[in-house]
């Protein structure tokens, strides 16, 4: 049987996948969702690896392939994350879900330059709601920060009230893992699938198509829906992450 491991973007945790588990669950998967120490200074990206197999280790897995095979599905940030996980434990398939796709050496906060970012008042909108948890009492929030918001870059796809609380979720992320350079010195020898989404306002959709291009050399696959579709579109993504694993399993 596969397991599904849910691994979180940045200043998020297991809450922002518990529509996507449920969907799971039902259907009968086993599912990790991991919650990383974002508000811990200490931390970095390995430490972030470091939780991934321990969630997976607790859950009876990640001591060999007889045991269960293993799909991490890697949610925006933790596309710098997920890589490391898989030169840790067996894993069969990598799902990045929206996600940053790094280089060897490539610090997280030089990516967005990197990668020639469409949109600065978008990437200033995200950092200011990824740090919404952090200690920035009395900075301005701008509008495109706001749930529910015309141009809210994370959650415009959420019912008003899912969207509230989503943003409510932030947690405080530290900058410690932004600021490391990307430890490995290639993409790990393990199957990889992209999934963007369409009406993704964080990462546009040909922004990303041209970043997997270049740094992946594959074109992604596509769905509809914004930055979050674990929250919004949670069975439609169940059922592609269902067809990624018969076809890893085939």
């Amino acid at each position: 049987m596969t397991t599904f491991v849910l691994i979180p973007g940045a200043a998020c945790d297991s809450w922002h996948w518990h529509l996507l588990a449920a969907e799971l669950r039902a259907r009968g998967r086993d599912v990790v969702s991991v919650d990383l120490p974002c508000d811990d200074d200490a931390a970095g990206l390995d430490e972030y690896a470091d939780a991934v197999v321990a969630a997976v280790a607790g859950r009876g897995q990640g001591q060999g392939r007889g045991r269960g095979r293993l799909m991490l599905v890697a949610h925006s940030f933790a596309g710098f994350t997920a890589p490391l996980v898989c030169a840790r434990v067996p894993v069969d398939l990598l799902v990045l879900l929206a996600a940053m796709v790094p280089l060897p050496g490539e610090a997280p906060v030089d990516w967005w330059a990197a990668t020639r970012h469409p949109d600065e008042q978008i990437r200033r909108a995200g950092r200011a709601a990824q740090h919404a948890g952090a200690d920035t009492a009395g900075e301005p929030v701008p509008e495109s920060a706001v749930p529910g918001s015309a141009a809210d870059p994370f959650f415009q796809d959420l019912p008003p009230e899912l969207a509230a609380e989503a943003a409510v979720r932030w947690r405080r992320q530290s900058e410690t893992p932004a600021s490391r350079p990307w430890p490995m010195a290639a993409w790990p020898a393990v199957a990889t699938r992209f999934l963007l989404c369409r009406q993704d306002r964080l990462f546009p959709a040909p922004f990303l198509r041209t970043v997997v291009t270049e740094r992946l050399g594959a074109a992604p696959d596509e769905m509809e829906g914004g930055h979050f579709p674990m929250l919004s579109r949670p069975a439609e993504l169940a059922d592609r992450l269902e067809r990624y694993s018969r076809t890893a399993a085939g």
